[in-house]
């Protein structure tokens, strides 16, 4: 049982969305990383501390990396000191660790989001001085109040998480002799191809659409990933039956 602190704007949100993902054994709200030991929710502009959740989760069901993988799907990274609708420095981004072992791992994380977006990111990254636990009524605040206000859909938690890390791009050699002449041209070419022809132009199963060169998904699926069945210039995934 290990923990990580997660600043996100609004931790109501937060901490619902982190509560409903598999591996994660219990959260708090609370504030971090001020300027002083002690706060409460109406001096946090004064004393600048961050809304935080406390992620409790088990590293044997779910890792680190995954963790931080589901804080990036939620958050916007490049927007500082504001989250959906809230304004201001309490609402800032940030991943607040206690052992320097995640270390690794959150600056692997956070490199990758820089390299997808080609820009530094607004997350901070500190070791956590000190948590101030939230008043009680902020505690699983939208699991009381469940038309509460949220700026994120905590639905989200139960899509599957696909981490890119996990589907490899072979080489162009290994590419040219396991595709079809269609499919190199159509995903290293660009080319186009011709409709009505591909291999499930008629089939009406339910399924997704996978990236034939590494098998990455490439739409979040409402089904489970079952096998995959490989066309000319993708994989399509279908249910077992």
């Amino acid at each position: 049982m290990v923990e990580i602190y997660l600043a996100g704007g609004c931790f109501w949100g937060l901490e619902e969305y982190f509560s409903r993902i598999s591996g994660v054994l219990a959260t708090s709200v609370g504030y971090a990383n001020g300027q002083v030991e002690t706060t409460n929710y109406q001096l946090l502009k004064e004393t600048d501390h961050a809304e935080t959740v406390q992620v409790i989760y088990d590293e044997k069901a779910v890792s680190l990396r995954e963790i931080l993988l589901y804080y990036f799907r939620v958050i916007d990274p490049l927007s500082v000191n504001q989250q959906g609708n809230d304004r201001g420095r309490q609402y800032r981004t940030g991943i607040y660790y206690q052992d320097e072992a995640d270390l690794p791992a959150i600056y692997t994380v956070v490199q990758e989001q820089e390299l997808m977006l080609g820009r530094k990111i607004a997350v901070e990254v500190e070791k956590l001085r000190h948590y101030i636990l939230a008043e009680d009524y902020h505690q699983d605040y939208l699991k009381k109040n469940p038309s509460g206000y949220c700026h994120i859909d905590v639905t989200d938690a139960e899509k599957p998480l696909i981490d890119a890390a996990n589907y490899e791009k072979p080489s162009q050699e290994v590419l040219k002799e396991s595709l079809s002449e269609e499919a190199y041209r159509v995903t290293q070419e660009a080319a186009t191809e011709a409709p009505f022809t591909n291999a499930y132009d008629q089939i009406f199963e339910e399924g997704i659409y996978v990236d034939i060169t590494t098998g990455e998904p490439l739409f979040l699926p409402r089904i489970s990933l079952p096998q995959v069945v490989v066309g000319q210039v993708l994989a399509v995934q279908f249910p077992k039956s």
